[in-house]
């Protein structure tokens, strides 16, 4: 699943003006390495974090990087940061599901407003494509997290009928992706080296495995393929959570043992990619699904009167429970390829 091959990309990234919004964070890190090796004309980093765009800086020294100071919430800044781009990934966000379930108006000012502000500024400033960036928590949304991706995505969707054949507006749908910031490896890792056991929610809980090498390639799938509307979700195994923890303690050969400590507040015993609803007008490309939208224009009696007696029934959607499920071993290779995990165990190890 690492080292995927993003060469096939550079004819749509050469020469181009790009911006990321939340770009400091895991997938805007990763995706700007990558995006560098594929010749941009620059690349906006736009953020709030001064300190992170600092290292940034520091880390990557490159002046095709331009660093932005502002904030999605504020139409201004974004507005300012869209002038002259070709192309924008819409990462920013706020993820966590607790803050977000302590403070949901937050969640809708950055997620919901947040993203309508970047999509009518990229649509205002004629930008060619934008790739939105959601959450399988944005699939049948428990959380204010979920909610507030979910309602993001349709708005993207409700702007992308308005504007056809001008600036394109399409996205991406992925779970936790390993190793990004937040997720469950780093802090299983650092457990570890606490030499205190791996707490899991429930021991039955799946979670989909995706790698930042494959949420980067999804990405750019949408950059090439996205049309008005439409969302992307890759393929992924899948395993449970106790298996996940004990292939981390067999690959740091720990002795921490694993800790049941129950499902928190916000939680899914599975996660969700696509909809069994969904299913019904998405088109399987082998390695992922493309969602279509449901475009009716403005028409309301083809919403509440007029239905479709051709219309498939999905009896589940695309979900980690019903996915290739990993065993012991293959999760240990999996998880021990990850070249952040093989990072972690060689600090482990001094």
């Amino acid at each position: 699943m690492a080292n995927i091959d993003f060469s096939e990309y550079g004819e749509f990234i050469r020469g181009k003006n790009i911006l990321i919004t939340g770009g400091t964070g895991s997938f805007g890190g990763t995706f700007a390495r990558y995006l560098l090796k594929l010749q941009p004309k620059r690349i906006a980093i736009f953020s709030r974090g001064e300190k992170k765009q600092f290292d940034m800086r520091n880390e990557y020294n490159d002046d095709r990087l331009e660093f932005v100071i502002g904030d999605v919430r504020d139409k201004e800044s974004i507005g300012m940061a869209m002038e002259g781009i070709d192309f924008v990934f819409h990462a920013a966000a706020l993820k966590q599901v607790p803050a977000c379930e302590f403070f949901p108006m937050e969640a809708i000012k950055t997620n919901v407003l947040g993203g309508a502000n970047v999509v009518d500024a990229a649509i205002k400033h004629n930008v060619q494509k934008v790739v939105v960036l959601s959450t399988d928590k944005a699939v049948y949304p428990i959380n204010a997290m979920g909610i507030s991706k979910a309602l993001m995505e349709k708005i993207m969707i409700s702007r992308a009928r308005d504007v056809r054949n001008k600036t394109v507006l399409c996205g991406v749908r992925y779970g936790n992706v390993m190793c990004s910031r937040g997720s469950v490896l780093p802090l299983f890792a650092d457990l570890i080296r606490q030499g205190k056991p791996l707490t899991i929610t429930n021991k039955d809980m799946t979670r989909f495995l995706l790698s930042l090498d494959d949420s980067v390639d999804l990405v750019f799938l949408a950059l090439v393929k996205g049309k008005e509307g439409s969302i992307f979700v890759k393929k992924a195994p899948a395993a449970t959570i106790e298996i996940l923890a004990n292939a981390m303690i067999s690959i740091f050969s720990a002795k921490s043992g694993v800790k049941d400590v129950g499902i928190r507040e916000g939680e899914k015993m599975h996660e969700t990619l696509v909809t069994r609803e969904e299913m019904a007008r998405s088109i399987d490309h082998g390695g992922y699904f493309e969602i279509l939208p449901e475009f009716r224009g403005l028409d309301y009696d083809k919403y509440f009167v007029e239905g479709d007696r051709d219309a498939k029934i999905y009896q589940e959607g695309y979900t980690s429970a019903n996915t290739e499920r990993l065993s012991l071993e293959k999760t240990i290779e999996l998880v021990g390829s990850l070249e952040e995990v093989r990072q972690a165990l060689k600090l482990s190890t001094r």
